[in-house]
């Protein structure tokens, strides 16, 4: 049933857990029929004939896929389902974790990105006759051009950044009167940065909502409030993968402090606890688990993301999908434990935001005989590294060595932030 069928968001939205759960197993019976004998690696995994599920329970009847699992099967040619002439977008991984893997897309493929992508545009109230400024490269990464694609589709005036300097863009917006923004977290403040320091302040720009992706800060408290304060502009949320399609959004509208939903119309979640290894509990730490149900070119079947999160079901409001409050916490293989204490690299940039005077920052891990210790290097003007220690240690409830660098030594990227760098593997 319709919870709230006058609510102006997708009627998804307000479905209620039996209703949603109905619609998703009917949707993952078609992907299985049509995929399984299309593709090699999933007639191996799944046999000739296609499985048919009754209810969501039988998830665990069928075998998850890995990353690795994935770009073996990718690059042998077993992973895609329809002939290559059919591919008519080429985009591939990011590469910050090994080499970028090459995920191509059919035109109906592409139809269902644009599908997926309207859940994070009302969600941040992006109306036909906006205008948006994209501030990326426009490299063969999906998001530049998948959010590109969908915002011209729902009539947004799509402000391409890609070879411009930061300067540029700033001007861009201005001429062009771009009201929405979209970029990192960590890109935003950079942006932020670099106009304060050539007289322009970005909150006098028309920028009113800035969407951000590629990094964990658009769910964090302390960098949401830093970006809001620095642009005026209220700041949302969203998360995909290249290989997983869109898959979620920022709940601000309706929570505070906000998290992620999973667009469950389009995606089915799974969370598997870290510690058991069983399903999750409310507000478990997780391993999240996706299958896409509509991208049948390169279909992925309970697909092991890396991406650690705390899922609960809500069941009134506005929209009934599963939150992540917080959204995604870290990587699974960027967890640390040291002495005794579960650390993310998120839980750092947490911290960090809410000392005054701190630019750029890097985590760094460190094997010091058996033990593994962290190092946290600062882009902080005065050399006073004590108060970010304090800091540090009344947030983590741990002692970490911190160390001062000057203004500008790190590097910036408008794409994802690579923050953390272990150090305690030799070919780091």
């Amino acid at each position: 049933m319709l919870a709230n069928a006058s609510s102006p968001y997708d009627p998804s939205w307000g479905w209620d857990r039996p209703t949603l759960e109905t619609f998703q197993i009917g949707r993952l019976n078609e992907l299985l029929a049509a995929v399984t004998p299309a593709s090699t690696l999933y007639r191996r995994k799944l046999g000739a004939e296609a499985p048919r599920l009754t209810s969501l329970e039988e998830l665990d009847s069928l075998p998850m896929t890995s990353k690795d699992e994935l770009v073996a099967a990718a690059s042998a040619g077993e992973w895609l389902t329809r002939p290559g002439t059919e591919y008519v977008r080429f985009h591939q991984t990011s590469g910050t974790r090994g080499a970028p893997m090459a995920v191509p897309d059919t035109a109906a493929d592409w139809r269902w990105w644009m599908q997926a992508w309207r859940h994070p545009l009302d969600a941040a109230g992006i109306v036909p006759g906006d205008r948006a400024m994209l501030a990326f490269s426009f490299g063969p990464f999906v998001g530049f051009w998948s959010a590109f694609d969908a915002l011209v589709q729902r009539g947004v005036q799509a402000i391409p950044g890609g070879g411009l300097s930061s300067l540029g863009r700033l001007d861009l917006i201005e001429r062009a009167n771009a009201n929405r923004l979209f970029c990192t977290p960590s890109y935003a403040l950079h942006l932020a940065d670099e106009g304060a320091k050539r007289g322009v302040d970005v909150a006098s720009l028309p920028i009113e909502t800035v969407v951000v992706a590629g990094e964990p800060g658009g769910s964090l408290p302390a960098t949401r409030e830093r970006i809001a304060a620095a642009w005026g502009a209220r700041v949302v949320d969203h998360a995909g993968a290249t290989e997983v399609g869109p898959w979620g959004f920022g709940d601000d509208l309706w929570n505070d402090p906000p998290g992620l939903r999973v667009v469950e119309s389009e995606f089915l979640a799974e969370f598997v606890s870290v510690e058991t290894g069983r399903p999750a509990a409310l507000g478990e730490l997780a391993h999240l688990v996706l299958t896409n149900l509509g991208r049948y070119g390169a279909p992925v079947l309970r697909y092991r993301t890396g991406d650690l999160v705390r899922p609960e079901w809500p069941t009134d409001g506005p929209c009934r999908f599963v939150r992540l409050p917080g959204g995604v916490l870290g990587r699974a293989d960027d967890m640390l434990v040291v002495r005794g204490v579960n650390v993310f690299p998120s839980s750092i940039e947490e911290v960090l935001r809410r000392v005054e005077g701190i630019g750029e920052w890097r985590l760094l891990a460190e094997r010091r005989g058996a033990m593994d210790e962290l190092v946290v290097e600062v882009e902080e003007a005065t050399g006073d590294v004590g108060r970010v220690a304090d800091a540090l240690q009344t947030g983590l409830g741990l002692r970490v060595e911190v160390r001062a660098l000057v203004a500008g030594s790190l590097p910036r990227t408008e794409h994802k932030s690579r923050r953390f760098v272990d150090r305690r593997d030799p070919n780091a």
